[in-house]
């Protein structure tokens, strides 16, 4: 038992004992080191009595502990009294210099209860036995919110006579380590949800640079005889619309230098701790550098690829850091596999849907037509919902809008039979119970044809008449149209569901009535799938209305804002396509100019030049001229940089509003329509198109993407 006086004062003598007087114990020393403050302590009113008759071992002890880097506690006595050298001063934090000479259950407090302390330390002392702790928490601190995590070994210190005088622990901090698995964890879980190589590159981007706090990253994956890239580089300014675009890639061809083409093509991995790993491919300052380098192999059987990070400063790569950088690498690997997997799938599917949808939609002098078609979550299958609107023999506008139920490539091959069907009948009849009874017997022999009998179609067509804006509409099985009408005299906008007579989907032998309504000038009628308003665990009522009530707040019944309204009326996502039609009759004449941008940069000042000589042709307010410019100059540029491909700019004005779309041919679009709906302009691009414009959207179409905004012009001057 360790008491006071309690060991003898020969062998080992006491390091000097310093100037400062002997001070109580619990006194505050700040800024004072560990070695100065033991050496202060009086240790006469402890058990372990005054520093000059402790056991040689033990000061033996005391000594080795207080000089060592490593964390290291030592505890003495039967009431476990607590030393410690500096750097386990930092693992005790806000204790410290407190907890210095007394009994361990009043320095730690709470603490030394939990499991893994005072447990485990008075097991050793009372056994003899060594125990290795890993990865513990250690949280000693009151409210301390960043849990740190060690490796500790506890061993007994024997005095000179072999009785167990107390124990030492030792800690290795290994924080760092359980926050890069920890980080790991996260990168698993991000990866899994993303479906495009695009996706894949911002994830693994991020994780890399905040887990390992580098200076340089570059994800690379082939592209048939040469590489693409990303990189990021420490210090470079991106915010969150960035991250919302499609990434930047460069090209590089596969030459065998560069570490990261290397990496790929060998399948193996390497690590230079200090040197100019890419001197000989660097392409800028930033590349020339960096001296420390990993460059990881990316390999699958359908995709070579690597990922490099690296330092500025010298790296030792270490074991653990190593096998950690190659664990992320496979995942990252599996992961741009089931991307590239997923855009070949999808780029199929949708090129089915879409080259069954029409690619122009009719042009009327006084009524305006849009059209918009979103995937559903999964993106990666053709559907069922399809829209057309085209000219009759007799001058009038068919117009229709219908869905089939499934998801998968048969969906889409019945969708497109009843879509050829409906415009063979309506052209020799275009009367609505005529053409539905026709396409009945279509399904019907379809299904029969398949010994299916779970073929579902419904579909809502109408015939509008340009001379006098009359509307004649039958509906099998599907939800009426929102008919929207203008406020007159100053009053607010009204909408409501038109009342079609219902009738039985397609394929069930139904008989279907007519209604009839008359678009005045101003207002629009809205056609829609059922993913527009369905919502899992809602009624059906509730997206309706939610519906109605967004069309009649609409600040424009143009047609292209009320499809991208339609799209986002009701909260909540949906498994299922969405299909929209809008037709609205217009006010007056409106002036329309389209431009062809071809791919190089000086395609935005060119747009620019051009549309300011229209717009002020046409009488245009200067304040709208000015922000339109400004809006139209963002997009172009956009769609030049990203898509990589011609755009075509068009404007369109009346009385109400300027209408400007941009639109491209590529082929990097989002597929989920949560990002569909987010405009694609870098920085201060995105809200200023949102801040300026009234209203703005996003419309896929059959070749590429269009991004449009609208500006009204009720209350501003026209010179």
């Amino acid at each position: 038992m360790v008491g006071s006086g309690g060991y003898g004062s020969g062998g080992l003598h006491p390091s000097p004992i310093t100037t400062l007087p002997a001070q109580a114990a619990g006194t505050q020393h700040t800024g004072l080191g560990c070695a100065t403050l033991v050496h202060a302590f009086d240790w006469s009113g402890t058990s372990l009595g005054p520093i000059t008759r402790w056991d040689p071992a033990v000061r033996a002890a005391v000594e080795l502990m207080l000089a060592s880097p490593v964390p290291m506690l030592l505890t003495v006595g039967d009431d476990f009294l607590v030393l410690y050298n500096d750097a386990y001063a930092e693992v005790l934090d806000a204790l410290h210099p407190a907890a210095l000479g007394l009994p361990a259950a009043r320095a730690f407090g709470p603490a030394w209860d939990q499991p893994g302390l005072g447990d485990v330390i008075q097991q050793v002392h009372r056994t003899g036995r060594a125990i290795l702790e890993p990865e513990s928490q250690v949280q000693f601190a009151p409210g301390h919110t960043e849990p740190a995590f060690y490796t500790r070994g506890h061993s007994v210190i024997r005095s000179s006579r072999g009785a167990v005088a107390g124990v030492l622990t030792v800690a290795a901090e290994t924080t760092h380590v359980i926050h890069r698995l920890q980080s790991l964890g996260e990168l698993t879980a991000r990866l899994a949800g993303a479906l495009t190589i695009d996706d894949v590159t911002r994830v693994v981007l991020a994780y890399a640079m905040d887990s390992f706090d580098l200076d340089h990253c570059v994800l690379a994956v082939d592209d048939g005889l040469a590489y693409r890239y990303v990189r990021r580089i420490r210090g470079e300014m991106l915010d969150e619309a960035d991250e919302r675009l499609p990434p930047v890639w460069r090209r590089v061809s596969a030459d065998p230098a560069a570490p990261a083409v290397a990496a790929a093509e060998s399948g193996r991995a390497t690590f230079v701790a200090d040197g100019e790993p890419l001197n000989a491919v660097a392409t800028d300052r930033h590349e020339r550098r960096v001296r420390a380098l990993a460059a990881l192999p990316l390999r699958t059987p359908s995709l070579r690829g690597a990922l490099t990070v690296g330092f500025r400063r010298a790296h030792v790569w270490l074991p653990a850091e190593r096998a950690l950088l190659k664990a992320a690498a496979e995942l990252v690997a599996q992961a741009a596999e089931r991307a590239r997997r997923f855009e070949a799938q999808h780029g199929t599917a949708q090129l089915l849907q879409r080259s069954m949808l029409p690619e122009h939609l009719p042009e009327l002098d006084m009524f305006r037509i849009a059209a918009r078609y979103d995937v559903g979550v999964d993106g990666n299958a053709a559907g069922g919902d399809f829209y057309d609107a085209f000219h009759l023999a007799d001058g009038r506008l068919a117009m229709v809008l219908g869905d089939v139920a499934g998801h998968d490539v048969r969906a889409a091959a019945v969708m497109g039979q009843v879509r050829a069907a409906l415009r063979a009948l309506a052209l020799t009849d275009p009367a609505p119970p005529s053409v539905l009874a026709g396409l009945d017997r279509l399904v019907g022999s379809l299904g029969a044809e398949s010994r299916n009998e779970e073929i579902f179609v419904t579909i809502v067509y109408g015939v509008l008449d340009p001379a006098d804006g009359s509307v004649t509409l039958a509906s099998a099985g599907h939800p009426p149209p929102v008919l929207r009408r203008a406020g007159q005299g100053g009053e607010p906008a009204t909408a409501e569901l038109v009342k079609v007579p219902p009738g039985a989907p397609l394929g069930l032998g139904g008989r279907w009535q007519t209604g009839t309504l008359r678009l005045e000038p101003g207002d629009t009628i809205l056609l829609f799938s059922d993913g527009v308003v369905e919502r899992r665990g809602r009624p059906l009522n509730d997206g309706l209305d939610a519906l109605v009530a967004a069309a009649a707040a609409s600040p424009s019944g143009d047609p292209r804002n009320m499809c991208s309204l339609a799209t986002a009326a009701v909260e909540g996502t949906t498994d299922d396509d969405v299909a929209v039609l809008a037709v609205e009759h217009a006010l007056a004449l409106s002036r329309s100019a389209t431009m062809q941008v071809a791919a190089e940069p000086t395609g935005p000042s060119r747009v620019r030049q051009w549309m300011t000589t229209r717009l002020r042709e046409w009488g245009v307010p200067e304040q709208v001229i000015g922000a339109a410019i400004l809006c139209t100059s963002e997009l172009t540029t956009n769609a030049l940089l990203h898509a990589g491909t011609p755009a075509q700019v068009h404007i369109d004005l009346n009385a109400e509003r300027l209408l400007v779309s941009v639109a491209d041919t590529g082929t990097r679009g989002s597929v989920i329509r949560a990002r569909a709906d987010t405009l694609a302009s870098r920085g201060r691009g995105l809200g200023l198109i949102e801040e300026l414009s009234d209203s703005w959207g996003t419309d896929p179409t059959v070749r590429g993407s269009t991004v449009w905004f609208e500006m009204l012009l009720a209350g501003k001057a026209r010179t």
